[in-house]
C-alpha cells in the first residue's frame, strides 16, 4: 500500500490523544517518553500557508519521503503558531522543542537522569517521542543552536531517517508518519546554519507580517474581550509599523492590548489612555513616539 495512505486527512478539531506509553523498549533500552502538546492556538488568515507545510509533509508514492521544512520569518509573526495549528488540524500528536544556544546534542535526542535506587533512566526527549510515537516535532528556533546539534539530525532529515544516540547506546528510526519542522527568527542572535543541514531543510515557507483585516482578525481572536476602537488604534499603529520597517509584531500587539484592557479595568482609564500607557510599558519610548500619527 502507498505510503500516502498514512498522511492524515484534514480536519478542523484535534482529536484527543491516544493512551500514552510512558515506557518502550528499542534495542533492549528502556525509553520514557514525553507527553505531546496541547495548546489553544489558531492559525487566522494566510491559509496559503498551512498549504505550502501541508504539502511539504505530504506523501504521494512509495518511493515518496516527506520534506523537513523551515518555517522563517521575523519574531512574533506567528511561525510557532502556523506549524502547530498545522499539526493539529492534520489530527496528529505535535512536540515542540525550544532551541537555545546551550542546547546539547543529548537534550535532542536521549537524556540519562539519575532515577529511585540510583539507576539511570532514559528520557526521550520530545523529539525523539514523536519519531517513536508518529507525530510531528516542531523544532522552535532552530537557528538558535549549534552545529553540533544539527550533525546529530543529520540522518533523520534525509532518506535514512534515524538517529543515533551515543549516551544511551541506541539507533531509532522514524515511524514512517513522522513529520518535522523547524522555525527560524530573522534577527542577529541566531548561527549560521551549515550548508548540509540547509539542503535538508527544505521548503523555505516565508511568515510575512499579516495585512489590515487578518491583522484585526488576529487580534479579536486573541482578544474577544477587548474594545473595538482598542483593537482599531492598534491595527493602525502595527500597519503604519510595518509600513516603516519597524520591528513590531502581531505579538506586540496582544501583548499592547492585553494590558490595556487591565488598565482599563483596575485603574478606570480611558482607551487612549490606557493603550498609550500600554505602549510605553511594553514598546518603550520609541513606541509612543511612533504612535504619535495614530488617528485618536
Amino acid at each position: 500500500m502507498p505510503k500516502s495512505s498514512q498522511h492524515p486527512t484534514l480536519s478542523s478539531v484535534p482529536p484527543e490523544p491516544p493512551p500514552h506509553p510512558p515506557v518502550v523498549m528499542i534495542e533492549g533500552v528502556e525509553l520514557h517518553l514525553a507527553h505531546p502538546d496541547r495548546f489553544t492556538l489558531h492559525w487566522v488568515g494566510q491559509e496559503e500557508l498551512v498549504k505550502q507545510l501541508t504539502a511539504a509533509w505530504l506523501v504521494v508514492d512509495e518511493d515518496d519521503q516527506p520534506l523537513n521544512p523551515r518555517v522563517v520569518g521575523a519574531p512574533g509573526v506567528g511561525k510557532t503558531t502556523l506549524a502547530y495549528a498545522t499539526a493539529t488540524r492534520l489530527g496528529m500528536e505535535t512536540y515542540l522543542f525550544q532551541a537555545t544556544m546551550d542546547t546539547r546534542p543529548e537534550d535532542l535526542l536521549i537524556t540519562p537522569v539519575i532515577a529511585e535506587n540510583q539507576r539511570i533512566k532514559y528520557v526521550a526527549s520530545p523529539l525523539v517521542t514523536a519519531m517513536i510515537r508518529g507525530g510531528v516535532c516542531v523544532l522552535d528556533e532552530g537557528n538558535r543552536m549549534g552545529e553540533k546539534c544539527w550533525a546529530s539530525l543529520a540522518p533523520l532529515l534525509d532518506a535514512r531517517r534515524y538517529v543515533e544516540s551515543v549516551i544511551a547506546g541506541v539507533k531509532i528510526k522514524a515511524h514512517p508518519a513522522f513529520r518535522f519542522c523547524t522555525t527560524m527568527n530573522e534577527d542577529a542572535s541566531t548561527f549560521d546554519i551549515p550548508e548540509y543541514i540547509q539542503s535538508r531543510l527544505q521548503p523555505q515557507i516565508f511568515v510575512d507580517f499579516p495585512g489590515e483585516g487578518e491583522e484585526r482578525r488576529i487580534l479579536k481572536d486573541n482578544l474577544p474581550f477587548a474594545d473595538e476602537a482598542l483593537l482599531g488604534y492598534m491595527v493602525e499603529f502595527l500597519q503604519r509599523a510595518h509600513q516603516t520597517g519597524e520591528p513590531y509584531s502581531v505579538r506586540d500587539g496582544i501583548n499592547v492590548v492585553r494590558y490595556a484592557v487591565k488598565l482599563m479595568k483596575q485603574d478606570g482609564l480611558t482607551v487612549v489612555e490606557a493603550w498609550r500607557m500600554a505602549l510605553g510599558m511594553i514598546l518603550g519610548r520609541k513606541g509612543v513616539e511612533e504612535a504619535g500619527g495614530a488617528s485618536l
